[in-house]
């Protein structure tokens, strides 16, 4: 299986480098990873209010999920993110580019009022092409 992700040169550039408009992937097996938020071992939010702890749990997750698959986030193909408060994107932003540091996925980031859980800023899912 093969993964490009990619900007056709028919439509411009995304606004900004953090996302890819395609992800071509040919035939193989695809990994749907639901949406992570970053719960301790007790089932609790790990660090309410702060942005970059819960992202860097959540990325964390998803490196340890991916992995049991024998995939990376090099094979993430889309990846969605739902913020709290959008003026936090800049934290968690800055932890992803950590995890992700070649071609960006295709991605989508909104903002919505709250999560399931009172405590999460943050929610994160992403499909991955399992190699």
């Amino acid at each position: 299986m093969r993964v490009t992700l990619g900007n056709p040169a028919t439509v411009p550039a995304p606004p900004n480098p953090a996302y890819s408009h395609t992800a071509y992937v040919t035939q193989g097996p695809m990994l749907y990873v639901s949406g992570q938020i970053a719960l301790d071992e007790n089932g609790k939010v790990d660090a309410p209010g702060d942005m970059t702890r819960q992202s860097e749990v959540i990325l964390s997750l998803l490196e340890r999920i991916l992995a049991a698959h024998g995939a990376g986030f090099a094979d993430v193909v889309n990846i969605r993110t739902f913020l709290t408060d959008m003026d936090l994107r800049q934290e968690y932003g800055a932890v992803r580019r950590r995890y992700f540091t070649g071609a960006p996925p295709t991605s989508t980031t909104v903002e919505v009022s709250r999560l399931f859980h009172p405590d999460a800023l943050i929610e994160v899912e992403v499909v991955a092409a399992i190699p």
